[in-house]
């Protein structure tokens, strides 16, 4: 069974891209019978669920229905299993998990174990959210209906304390960045250059935080509390993944960067201590300043950092690592160099999207040019005027309505806060205005219903910081 897929609006510098939302609706639509006859005369589709479990018995679940499944028909299930193996690591990297229980679908699961095996198609996943985040083997098993955990999903009311004198951090690849902030207003702040990625002896990391801590404590009475962001996986204020430290040796990592922020909160006085994504932090910087919830932070870098904001104003413990997450469902899509999986979102909406574009708008520039140069470069053409640098922004726009669409079946978005230096300059604005469009004509309930908006210079200059510093309760420890 095939499934005819129309792509309507074409990112106009990659044609062959099929969007996840497209392909998953196709997949919906064979299941309700609604395209198919063929499916319509062998009945409705199958319920499916798939509930992801983390160690601190926090439990996520998610309902599908699936197409008829029988030894005669294995196009029905090779459709199946790619739908439900691109539905679970979408899943993976944006509520985590490690142990994964699927109810509805017994012939599929075996399956989906070896893909998500060690030596399985998804190794990397396997590896990332067994021993490196949860600390645990990754399984995925059967599971009855009946025996399927129920929906266990916390979510942390960290931010928007504004009293005292705080201190926020926030930790990038190329800077730390520190507020001194009293009673939500910052009274200083400022940014130092490091370079952590390759540093193998930790100390170099640590006590370079250390040291911005100390910069912003200069300019306060007292420190009452400290709250910080950073990329990568902290579950608790332990260090799990980060790539800030990814010199650092295995040894080293586990006996002095695990729990490198329970060390420093003892320096401090054991002053309230909070550390989280930096995304998740983007997310809560928007929806102080909107004074709005059901913020979706999406910053376009280095890579693609996402954050969330629920309809009630909390933080989840959801990873939201979209970057790893795919939005396309072409066989031959871009293959991420990291996690060795095709059509994630990194390839699309960062840095690494406009280098990849760059030879088809028939821009010329050195091969070796690393990723932020190879923008500048697009960014100084698109500033003079250059359709080529134009095709390349528009291209990543019309991504971006797309992802925006998949993503809109996985979390409530009413705002959709950008941010990342892709999204800086005329470039920007034909994003937001491609996005838009994507949207306006192919998803117009979401138009209505989600807005795109990027920050103030205001809130640039320290609205990360303020909400970082807003992370810790004071009195509570």
């Amino acid at each position: 069974m095939m499934m005819n897929i129309d792509v309507m609006i074409k990112p106009e510098l990659d044609q062959d891209f099929l969007p996840a939302v497209l392909w998953n609706k196709a997949y919906r639509d064979l299941v309700r019978g609604l395209v198919s006859d063929l499916v319509q005369e062998s009945g409705a589709g199958s319920e499916v669920a798939i509930a992801l479990l983390r160690p601190d018995q926090t439990c996520s679940v998610f309902h599908t229905q699936i197409l008829p499944l029988s030894e005669k028909d294995k196009e029905n299930e090779k459709l199946t299993l790619r739908y439900l193996e691109r539905i679970l690591k979408f899943l993976f990297w944006q509520r985590g998990g490690c142990t994964v229980l699927i109810a509805g679908c017994d012939s599929l699961v075996g399956k989906l174990a070896v893909i998500y095996s060690a030596e399985g198609a998804r190794a990397f996943d396997h590896d990332f959210f067994g021993d490196k985040v949860y600390r645990k083997p990754l399984a995925i098993r059967t599971c009855a209906m009946e025996d399927l955990p129920a929906e266990n999903e916390t979510a942390v009311p960290l931010g928007r304390h504004l009293d005292g004198c705080r201190i926020g951090f926030d930790l990038g690849g190329s800077d730390r960045k520190c507020a001194a902030v009293i009673d939500g207003e910052v009274v200083f702040s400022e940014e130092i250059e490091w370079n952590p990625y390759f540093e193998n002896d930790p100390s170099y990391q640590i006590e370079g935080i250390n040291d911005t801590l100390k910069r912003a404590a200069a300019h306060l009475p007292r420190v009452d509390a400290i709250g910080g962001s950073s990329a990568g996986v902290y579950v608790n204020n332990e260090v799990r993944v980060a790539s800030l430290f990814r010199g650092v040796s295995p040894e080293d990592f586990e006996s002095k960067v695990r729990r490198l922020f329970f060390d420093l909160q003892k320096r401090w006085g054991d002053v309230p201590f909070d550390v989280v994504n930096d995304g998740e932090v983007t997310a809560l910087a928007g929806s102080m300043s909107m004074h709005e919830n059901a913020v979706l932070g999406l910053a376009m870098g280095t890579s693609e950092a996402v954050g969330y904001v629920t309809p009630e104003g909390n933080i989840t413990p959801m990873l939201n690592e979209l970057a790893f997450a795919p939005i396309d469902y072409r066989e031959e899509a871009p293959v991420d160099e990291w996690s060795g999986d095709s059509g994630v979102g990194a390839q699309y909406l960062s840095q690494q999207a406009v280098a990849r574009l760059v030879p088809a708008a028939g821009i010329e520039l050195p091969v070796d040019m690393p990723f932020p140069e190879q923008l500048v470069e697009v960014q100084k053409l698109m500033a003079a005027g250059d359709d080529r640098a134009a095709k390349i922004y528009a291209t990543i726009g019309v991504y971006l309505g797309y992802a925006i669409a998949h993503y809109a079946d996985f979390y409530q978005i009413r705002k959709v806060l950008l941010l990342g230096r892709v999204t800086s300059g005329q470039g920007g604005t034909i994003i937001i205005e491609q996005a838009g469009h994507v949207l306006n004509q192919l998803f117009p309930e979401l138009a209505k219903q989600i807005e795109m908006v990027t920050p103030n210079e205001q809130d640039k200059r320290h609205g990360q910081a303020v909400a970082a510093a807003s992370l810790p309760m004071i009195g509570k420890k």
